[in-house]
């Protein structure tokens, strides 16, 4: 065997190759990321300050960049200023800007400079969290987060993880940059207790998994055929697809009538479990929503959580999009009856200017979630398994996101993310009362949240579709449809972190102005026109 340091024809130590042994050189250094990392953040506040002039859709087709692109990968290091420029030649070309203020489709997805810094240091950093051991101080700050938030909205006691009586050290020893040895010891003593999921999509799957585990607790095997999951007809398309993944035989879309507001009516849901009980079946999940997609319509939690207590159902609050209106006292009233539901969750990176991707969970007892998920071999089995996060979730790792929850909540505080919430549900009203006003146009269910949902009245589908379409082909504003009843109805959501009255009042503009042309019966020729000017105005932006 060859020792170290002695070579034979360029080799050393067994065969392996001199060269290979030097030190590796990163091609770039230290202090060339320093000085790019100084120009990044140029292009970071250039966007930033120039969104609002940006068209929100890009002028692409689908496969429009690869003919833009190599076929393959460069073989060796290329310039920082060729990549700066195919960044904005290529890249920005067919961004669509969800940070403009001009964007009121879907909902929004909202980042701010705090969360922005956050994610430097987070990339920075690296660590993959799966456990306490990996990485003690993202567990315990997520933690502690997740009861800041948690008490901010107004959330019952019991899925906050710290006990009462030291919630406020707790909060205060994260404030000044330290995490308190209890934290972990304090989980361990209460059942329940909050979570960080990349989307509001895998907490509705997860707490599937943890109704799932609870019951077929001393079940046979078979008994998992007989499964049923209930949802209304207005839940997100994450519900069915959560049951799909699980292997569900039995899914229930309940259906939700404009008589309710398209809300699920709690008396459906004791029929439809009533009906799977005498078939000999299993009730054992139940989805319920504050602030659906369509039409932010509100199920009523409390009746419903009642319902599920009953039967021993599994009762899951969706409120993605809402949720963070619950920070607000004059909200929570679309909140009320959380005591009797077992997990709820929202996105925070929605609404509440932390970037993507950040969801909050909360569960009563996690004691089920635990044996739907926990798996330790022996190389993860240290000090601190207790709550391990992993645990908590579908896949192992797990990024630092409670660091921009911190940073956010800590550099806004809880006024200013009250203010901005408020500020964003006024300008809803704003714009809900000049539809309103207009008597061309209908509001088929209340505006809430800063949602906005309207047709042309007596218009078919088609009428509205074409009303929308030359709304976007202007290229200014972004709106998108839904349906309800059957009916096509446009979206109007207000939201977008940077979004204020005269980004509201120029989308109100556009829509009368193309309104006008589409009754008048010129609207085709106007839509090709706005779309053409809209094309050549980006170009003369980029």
């Amino acid at each position: 065997m060859g020792s170290l340091g002695s070579s034979e024809e360029g080799l050393v130590a067994d065969g392996v190759a001199a060269d290979a042994l030097a030190d590796y050189q990163h091609p770039v250094s230290v202090e060339k990321f320093r000085k790019l990392g100084y120009e990044v953040v140029d292009m970071i506040c250039e966007y930033m300050s120039s969104a609002k002039q940006r068209h929100v859709m890009p002028d692409v087709q689908p496969g429009f960049l690869r003919p833009q692109l190599p076929a393959s990968a460069p073989q060796q290091p290329e310039p920082w200023q060729d990549i700066k420029k195919d960044f904005y030649d290529k890249i920005m070309r067919g961004v669509l800007h969800w940070q403009s203020p001009h964007f009121f489709a879907w909902f929004g997805g909202n980042t701010s400079g705090p969360s922005i810094l956050a994610e430097m240091l987070i990339a920075s950093l690296n660590m993959i969290g799966f456990s306490w051991q990996s990485s003690p101080v993202s567990t315990e700050l997520e933690m502690v987060m997740m009861d800041w938030l948690g008490k901010l909205c107004g959330l019952p006691d019991k899925f906050i993880t710290a006990a009462s009586s030291s919630a406020d050290q707790t909060t205060s020893d994260a404030a000044n940059g330290s995490s308190s040895n209890g934290t972990a010891a304090a989980a361990a003593a209460k059942p329940g207790g909050g979570v960080i999921q990349g989307t509001s999509s895998e907490a509705v799957l997860v707490a599937m998994l943890a109704g799932r585990a609870r019951a077929l607790d001393g079940q046979p095997p078979e008994a998992a055929l007989k499964l049923v999951a209930y949802g209304s007809d207005q839940a997100h398309m994450c519900f069915k697809k959560a049951a799909m993944v699980c292997g569900l035989q039995h899914t229930r879309l309940l259906k939700a009538s404009a008589e309710h507001d398209y809300a699920l009516d709690p008396k459906t849901l004791q029929e439809a479990i009533a009906a799977d009980l005498a078939q000999g079946l299993i009730p054992f999940y139940a989805c319920a929503t504050i602030g659906t997609t369509s039409s932010c319509a509100v199920d009523p939690v409390g009746e419903l959580g009642r319902v599920c207590q009953q039967h021993g159902v599994w009762l899951h609050v969706d409120a993605a999009w809402a949720g963070s209106a619950s920070i607000l006292p004059e909200q929570r009233h679309w909140f009320s009856g959380l005591e009797h539901v077992d997990s709820l969750s929202f996105s925070v990176h929605k609404w509440l200017l932390v970037n993507f991707d950040c969801a909050a969970m909360w569960l009563a007892d996690t004691t089920w979630l635990k044996e739907a998920l926990s798996m330790t071999p022996i190389y993860l089995r240290f000090t601190g398994n207790v709550h391990d996060y992993k645990d908590w979730q579908i896949p192992l790792g797990r990024r630092f996101r409670s660091l921009k929850l911190w940073f956010v909540m800590r550099m806004y505080g809880a006024e200013k993310l009250q203010g901005m919430v408020r500020h964003h549900i006024a300008l809803g009203q704003w714009f809900a009362q000049q539809v309103e006003a207009d008597g061309r146009f209908e509001i088929p269910v209340p505006p809430r949240f800063g949602l906005t949902c309207f047709r042309l009245k007596g218009a078919d589908n088609a009428t509205n579709r074409q009303l929308m379409e030359a709304v976007n082909a202007q290229g200014v504003i972004f709106i998108i449809p839904t349906e309800l009843s059957g009916q096509l109805t446009i979206r109007f959501a207000v939201g977008n972190a940077n979004t204020q009255l005269e980004h509201v009042q120029r989308g109100w503009t556009i829509i009368k102005e193309q309104a006008d042309k589409l009754l008048a019966g010129s609207i085709s020729s106007s839509s090709s026109e706005g779309a053409a000017g809209a094309e050549q105005q980006q170009q003369q932006q980029e």
